[in-house]
């Protein structure tokens, strides 16, 4: 590790795990003020918003910049490795006005109807997925492998109009991209997802179906604007990427927490259909998938809550820190599924609000119903796995279960 000035915490050695536990951190961290210049694990130095009201100024801030392909060079800091890699052209790395005119054009196709009317199908993939988990009088399973897992990646999958995709391969390709083991492994994971999917938008621009991509891809706004073939190929990384892992997370740390409050464990038994929503909120609020934001980059010197930040300084919004601010959710470290969580932030704020929003809750709403009225007797079937490494995705490897 770098030498750290003097004054800066290095954020791993405020709580004794930091990875299982960010949470103590990040507390500790807010006491002091709702921002702070810190070492964070896989970033080095950069800004760290924790506060409830700093993290929704920031998220609305113009002067913090999404665009690293066009604003990395004032940070000082060396950019990845897959920054330059085709992929990168969507609206998480972007800002107005391009942001804008991608959001819009997406937002044509990836409408509330279109998600609403794969309700059904979620069900049957649901049903399905539990049928084969307790085929043959099955008591336990690894319940990401299982459950969590397969479940978005079918639905982003069909949704998106990806056949026959390799998913073993595809979940160890983002895996790569959102928790790299190396510079030499995340390379590698752009190096192969990326002609796959320029092949894949090639054989819907010639024989389009009635899936989302396909749509994508021949959509026009009003000016006859369309989305470029970069872009495409970006956007469908993005949503393949986001419209899995993150709801894979969001699953198994519902489950995570209801296993170790079994109150709240034994009142989703009983009315599964009354608290399933308040479940799924009370979860993103509480450990939602995705820890922090991606990073943005301050165009100018600027303030974030009364805090001064300096041009070119790196800045994260902890979600799930803003998510624990007492002054904002009292007693935030209770697991509470009546919990009152209106204007959490797990989905972002803004203009940068998860388009994919609506999808990921109605995948959970349905998966956490249906598993628990179907596994009735849920519970722990020894430790749960590894941590997913870094500070974007929140979440573990494995998650036995029996029933």
């Amino acid at each position: 590790m770098p030498d750290v000035p003097d004054g800066i915490e290095v954020l791993a050695s405020l709580s004794p795990d930091f990875d299982a536990d960010p949470y103590t951190a990040y507390a500790r961290l807010r006491e002091r003020g709702p921002v702070h210049q810190v070492v964070v694990p896989d970033r080095g130095l950069v800004w760290l918003v924790v506060g409830y009201e700093a993290a929704r100024e920031a998220f609305s801030s113009p002067k913090l910049s999404r665009d690293w392909q066009r604003e990395w060079r004032q940070t000082g800091w060396r950019p990845p490795y897959a920054l330059d890699m085709l992929g990168n052209a969507n609206m998480l790395l972007s800002d107005p006005p391009h942001h804008t005119r991608l959001r819009k054009l997406v937002s044509r196709e990836f409408t509330a109807r279109r998600v609403e009317a794969m309700r059904e199908r979620i069900q049957e993939i649901t049903d399905e997925l539990l049928d084969r988990m307790t085929a043959e009088g099955a008591r336990r399973a690894d319940l990401i492998d299982a459950f969590a897992f397969p479940l978005p990646m079918t639905v982003i999958c069909e949704l998106l109009g990806v056949p026959g995709l390799d998913r073993t391969a595809f979940h160890a390709w983002t895996n790569e991209t959102l928790a790299p083991t190396s510079p030499e492994a995340e390379k590698e994971a752009y190096e192969q997802v990326m002609p796959y999917l320029r092949e894949l938008i090639a054989a819907k621009r010639e024989s389009p179906g009635e899936d989302l991509l396909s749509a994508l891809i021949h959509t026009a706004d009003e000016g006859g604007d369309r989305l470029t073939e970069e872009e495409l190929i970006s956007l469908a990384f993005l949503l393949l990427v986001a419209g899995h892992e993150t709801t894979v997370n969001l699953i198994s740390n519902a489950v995570r927490a209801l296993l170790a409050h079994p109150e709240q464990l034994a009142a989703v038994r009983a009315d599964p259909a009354g608290l399933v929503e308040g479940l799924v909120e009370e979860t993103l609020r509480y450990d939602g998938p995705v820890e922090t934001t991606t990073p943005r980059i301050a165009l100018e010197e600027t303030e974030i809550d009364g805090v001064r930040v300096p041009r070119g300084a790196i800045v994260l919004i902890a979600m799930a820190a803003a998510d624990h601010d007492p002054a904002r959710f009292p007693d935030p470290t209770d697991f509470d599924v009546r919990r009152e969580t209106r204007g959490h932030a797990a989905f972002g704020y803004g203009i940068h609000h998860c388009l994919g929003a609506p999808l990921a809750r109605l995948e959970g709403k349905v998966a956490l119903r249906t598993l628990l009225e179907r596994c009735p007797d849920l519970a722990a079937d020894g430790e749960q796995g590894e941590w997913i490494p870094g500070m974007l995705i929140r979440g573990v490897r494995d998650l036995p279960v029996r029933w």
